[in-house]
């Protein structure tokens, strides 16, 4: 037999126990919902945080004395990263024909964001260069050099005796007086490779791309690093291009600089270090 209060609201409670129940269902939805807002959040906040954009193209420009495969592990390591990478091979003839030829890559086999990254001589390059696109956003200097207007790399050096440092070869067509200089070989380990094995130090010494005397005399024209960000690799241990050389550019740029211990080529000694600024910057210009 019912109670009397079953007897006498039964009905009521037949209809009311769904309406609670669902209004506890309502309950533990909104709760849950709350739940999973909160653990969503950091993710979605990060999610914000991150570049929206597509990745940059990363244009690697090499310097003197070298070529396109110095920057091979670096190549590897950003490829790896998903990015899309063109080593381009300077052609060392001339600081405004080499900016020249660079701008013409960037134009004809780029599309969307760059970021441009250039090593000792090819900073001077990419610094001529990089205003020839809008679509340059950013610009990595590795132990490079960072001209103002009117400066010239040797100027930049201060002089020096070229005969204890250069082989001369007079190249057919050359404009009067101009030459190719090679580093000479029993020089360039101990200028240009002090951090890496003998045996590869000789290799890039016998493989070495000579430069034209008349680039490291052309002056620099108008500074891309004047309206772009740029970030700089600083050689503390280069014994061609001084560090308190390096310092000094680098901070007239206003370049976010990273130092690390390494000679003339930490694209070969510190790979990971040099991978990692460009990815920086990559990241910060989005």
């Amino acid at each position: 037999m019912r109670s009397r209060t079953e007897a006498s609201y039964g009905p009521f409670m037949r209809l009311t126990k769904p309406a609670a129940a669902r209004r506890r269902l309502r309950i533990v939805a909104a709760a849950a919902l709350l739940v999973v807002a909160g653990l969503a959040a950091p993710t979605a906040v990060a999610a914000a945080a991150r570049p929206t954009g597509p990745k940059p193209t990363i244009v690697l420009v090499h310097g003197a004395w070298a070529d396109a495969s110095s920057w091979a592990k670096v190549t590897a390591r950003l490829q790896g990263k998903g990015y899309a990478v063109l080593s381009v091979p300077n052609p060392l003839r001339g600081l405004g024909s080499d900016a020249a030829y660079l701008a013409a890559i960037l134009q004809q086999r780029t599309s969307g964001p760059v970021v441009l990254v250039g090593h000792s001589y090819g900073g001077a390059v990419v610094t001529n260069a990089a205003l020839s696109d809008p679509d340059v956003e950013a610009l990595v200097y590795v132990d490079a050099f960072v001209p103002d207007q009117g400066e010239s790399i040797l100027g930049l050096l201060g002089g020096g005796d070229p005969n204890a440092l250069f082989d001369v070869v007079q190249y057919p067509g050359a404009p009067a007086g101009d030459v190719d200089l090679y580093v000479k070989s029993a020089v360039f380990p101990g200028v240009f490779a002090n951090d890496l094995p003998a045996a590869t130090a000789a290799q890039l010494a016998a493989a070495q791309r000579p430069i034209a005397l008349s680039a490291l005399l052309e002056p620099s024209g108008a500074p891309a690093w004047k309206t772009l960000p740029s970030w700089y690799l600083l050689g503390a241990n280069d014994h061609i291009l001084p560090p308190a050389l390096q310092l000094s550019m680098a901070q007239c740029a206003h370049s976010r600089i990273t130092k690390v211990p390494s000679s003339h080529l930490p694209m070969l000694s510190r790979p990971d270090a040099v991978t990692d600024l460009i990815i920086a910057a990559a990241r910060a210009r989005a």
